[in-house]
């Protein structure tokens, strides 16, 4: 142990691993109230408030047991839908609040069924598009859902796929299933059923497909690792069949995107190599960024937006303290702080992660991470010989990121020097990466 750190308390384990202040911090689509989560009775519940003003929300949701962890506005703007099971057996149940009046209805009320939120959209306000494995627990079928009344109709009674991309308009457009060789085969609707549009590989199975519509829904935005090694992306019509380059990035693969609320254009790509990098596409958002980049040295992300694109909720991320949400008005180009996720984490002696590249015995490069004890720390090196803890990431379909990781601080705070790998078989460096992990 670093003797150092004996003439100061250590940093709590509660602090650090006990649940946030508050987190998920949404806007509703019509810029009037603002959401997050936050313990009720030391549970994660949703709270609301007036949009901007955070200590004027009070909890709308009164979980006792599990916690909330994920929820969404509806686009009535009046109502809050989330997901949440009993005592862990994922079971997802659908629960919708109304605002006005504070009272909670489960919407699929049934037990042993697992629901999905497939779409929601702008156009229909009262209405979602739901998956439930009632009929087959193999298969879910898709029923159009009424949010303030309940009521269900079905959409498609589904016998053999696992995925749907439904657009804004809840036209059903494609739908995937899994094929024999650990690959996906994506359809097409057709006017007489479904015709097969492209069969993705095992190689690029983790790194292809589709995540969303253009505002016609004639144009799909595809995530590709096709016949190249990194993830990019690429619009794709689905009538003429053309694919078009958006962004790509030659170190990692598509890590996200921004959409117009509405118009359905991509504005923003994000890529995260050693940390997250984000290319501008459209100029209409390019002052934004280049204003909101100079707020801090953290990663930045856009979390949530009205359907007007007035106001932004942006949350920066930085390896040494807490999660740090702004509201943004565009029109002003004034941020104001909102609020962190652990308010007692400002001014603890936390670390610094130091991104690094080891190369492995055959050549490839391993981005991997590591943290110092705070008094130890010369610029990335340490003043002394430590003990070093190995921490591997599970999955092993994930990876280490960038940011403020509990048990990098934990151990550094205790004196260990602490290092993460990205190992063969991380997700985020190209589908070689990936793949190079198979059977090993």
């Amino acid at each position: 142990m670093d003797t150092s750190t004996e003439s100061r308390p250590l940093i709590s384990r509660s602090l650090l691993f006990g649940n946030p202040d508050r987190i998920t911090a949404r806007i509703s689509p019509d810029g009037s109230r603002m959401s997050f989560l936050a313990p009720h009775n030391g549970v994660l519940n949703v709270w609301v408030g007036p949009s901007g003003d955070p200590k004027s929300a009070r909890p709308v949701t009164n979980d006792a047991v599990r916690g909330i962890r994920s929820y969404a506005w509806t686009f009535t703007s009046r109502h809050i839908i989330y997901l949440q099971d009993k005592n862990g057996d994922e079971n997802w149940r659908i629960f919708c609040v109304l605002l006005e009046s504070g009272e909670i209805r489960d919407l699929t009320p049934f037990e042993g069924v697992r629901s999905q939120i497939q779409a929601l959209s702008p156009k229909f306000p009262q209405e979602a598009i739901i998956g439930l494995n009632k009929r087959d627990p193999e298969y879910h079928d898709l029923f159009r859902l009424n949010i303030e009344t309940g009521e269900l109709k079905l959409f498609l009674e589904n016998r053999e796929f696992a995925g749907f991309d439904i657009d804004d308009n809840f036209h059903l457009r494609l739908a995937s299933k899994m094929t024999v060789d650990g690959g996906t085969e994506v359809f097409r609707r057709a006017e007489d059923g479904w015709e097969s549009l492209w069969k993705i590989g095992q190689e690029d199975a983790l790194t292809t497909g589709t995540i969303g519509f253009n505002k016609d829904g004639t144009g799909v935005y595809l995530i590709d690792s096709r016949n190249r090694n990194t993830a990019a992306l690429y619009t794709f019509g689905l009538d003429d069949l053309n694919k078009t380059l958006i962004a790509e990035d030659p170190r990692a693969d598509f890590g996200g995107f921004m959409i117009h609320p509405t118009e359905k254009n991509v504005q923003a790509v994000a890529f995260n190599y050693e940390r997250l990098h984000w290319k501008v596409i459209d100029p209409s958002v390019a002052a934004d960024f280049d204003h909101l980049s100079r707020l801090g040295d953290g990663d930045m992300t856009v979390v949530s937006r009205t359907l007007d694109d007035r106001s932004w909720i942006v949350a920066y991320a930085v390896d040494d303290g807490p999660l740090r949400y702004y509201f943004y008005d565009r029109s002003q180009g004034l941020a104001t702080f909102l609020f962190t996720d652990k308010e007692k984490l400002q001014g603890q002696p936390l670390a610094k992660m130091h991104p690094v590249v080891i190369k492995a015995r055959d050549g490839l490069d391993l981005l991997s991470y590591y943290t110092l004890p705070k008094e130890s720390d010369r610029n990335g090196r340490p003043d002394r010989p430590l003990p070093m803890v190995l921490h591997v990431h599970g999955g092993p379909w994930t990876r280490d990121c960038w940011g403020l990781d509990p048990i990098h601080q934990w151990l550094a705070d205790r004196g260990y020097a602490v290092l993460s790998v990205n190992f063969r078989g991380s997700t985020g460096f190209g589908k070689s990466f990936i793949n190079a992990g198979n059977l090993e």
